[in-house]
């Protein structure tokens, strides 16, 4: 992986994305959303990781976030792993899906890293969030983007958005409101 996207700063917030292979839309499937809903919950819990905002697209997923126990990179890796099994898990055995699992194989086999399946494009591309302003921008562009896909009229309409939190509403996931000890790393 390139030095430019690795998370150096280990208190530091960073702006995440993480993408299926061939932008598949998958995410948002019910078991889907819940295969990653759930591993994010455990990283919370276990792992320390902080969420300050996220999006959970159909294609890909978008967070702002810290870990105040694992290095960050490692938090992805193990995320990433996890989910891919489960994923794939639940592709093989649902048949109307199960023409992605096949994908996911088949994409394994043009990889060196990946022996049965890839499920994910390689790397979480952390930029440093550096100040409250870049804070800010990367919230909006994480809220703002299933209304930019036309998914929604509204950012706290869209389910799988910390929107929803901003907004007071319930949501699949728990956040840390941004506050002022977020940029004291």
């Amino acid at each position: 992986m390139s030095e430019r996207y690795k998370a150096f700063e280990p208190q530091a917030p960073y702006f995440i994305t993480f993408t299926l292979v061939d932008w598949l839309r998958l995410l948002t499937l019910p078991k889907i959303s819940d295969i990653i809903t759930d591993s994010l919950k455990y990283c919370q819990q276990s792992k320390g990781l902080e969420i300050y905002g996220y999006c959970i697209m159909p294609s890909h997923i978008h967070l702002i976030v810290r870990s105040e126990i694992s290095t960050l990179g490692s938090v992805m890796r193990d995320l990433k792993k996890f989910t891919a099994f489960r994923i794939a898990q639940y592709l093989k055995t649902e048949a109307s899906l199960k023409h992605n699992y096949h994908l996911f194989h088949e994409k394994a086999k043009a990889s060196v890293r990946h022996k049965k399946i890839k499920v994910w494009i390689e790397g979480y591309h952390p930029k440093l969030i550096y100040s409250s302003r870049i804070f800010y921008q990367k919230l909006n562009y994480i809220h703002q983007n299933p209304v930019k896909a036309g998914l929604v009229k509204q950012a706290e309409d869209y389910y799988f958005s910390s929107a929803r939190n901003y907004a007071g509403l319930s949501s699949p996931l728990e956040i840390v409101i941004e506050s002022r000890e977020l940029l004291t790393y």
